[in-house]
């Protein structure tokens, strides 16, 4: 069976060369223009993945992601025309597992579903928990504790942190992150990873300006290690 790709743009062109692509690729495609026909749709068949515009009729793109995490799990790509940077850090706090600014190339678009899809469809893991300090991150049940208190992260997020994890001290570059958690590197977006880190810090409760187990590394990347 094809994979199945809800695509929903007000924008009648956009929406016929996503199709076209994504088809031509063998996806299986269905559209809305407007966030109450999306809702409608996935509440009648959930797909294996949605991209959607962040300004909708009806119901935005940001409303959307939440609701569709929430209820269904469902991978998500925001793609929007605007590129202020709140909507890009606002759009993977709330659980979007990827950012496309318009204008785009529809065959990147492609390959991001695909490695949306890869991550999602690899989401179970390897088994067992990685512990560094107090820090826990159970690779099976992909749950993290820090102090034995839970944290809530998305699926980026948590492949974020496991792949630092499971190294810890190794310093890890922006594409090398970008790579273990979408599948590719690609080029010119790895300062998304800085919107996951910032999400990271926040949810388990590591101070920004003296983090004690999620480091920067100036000039270098990031890395997990337990305080000193």
């Amino acid at each position: 069976m094809p994979r199945e790709v809800l695509v929903v743009d007000d924008n009648e062109k956009i929406v016929d060369v996503l199709r076209a692509y994504l088809e031509q690729d063998g996806f299986s495609v269905r559209t809305a223009a407007d966030g109450p026909t999306a809702l409608a749709e996935v509440a009648r068949s959930v797909p294996d993945i949605a991209l959607l515009d962040i300004m909708l009729p009806g119901t935005d793109g940001l409303e959307l992601t939440r609701r569709f995490q929430r209820d269904h799990g469902l991978p998500v790509i925001l793609v929007t025309a605007r590129s202020d940077e709140v909507d890009r850090l606002v759009g993977l706090e709330i659980g979007a597992d990827d950012y496309i600014s318009k204008p785009f190339s529809p065959r990147e678009v492609v390959a991001r579903v695909k490695a949306v899809l890869r991550r999602a469809d690899g989401a179970r893991g390897d088994g067992g928990v990685l512990r560094v300090g107090a820090l826990e991150v159970d690779t099976e049940r992909r749950e993290v504790r820090l102090d034995g208190r839970a944290c809530d992260l998305t699926r980026t997020e948590f492949d974020i942190l496991s792949t630092m994890a499971s190294h810890p001290g190794r310093v890890y570059s922006r594409l090398q992150l970008l790579e273990a958690a979408t599948g590719d590197a690609f080029d010119g977006y790895e300062r998304t990873i800085d919107a996951h880190i910032k999400n990271i810090r926040k949810k388990i409760g590591d101070d920004p300006r003296s983090p004690a187990y999620v480091r920067t590394v100036f000039g270098v990347g990031y890395k997990v290690e337990a305080p000193r």
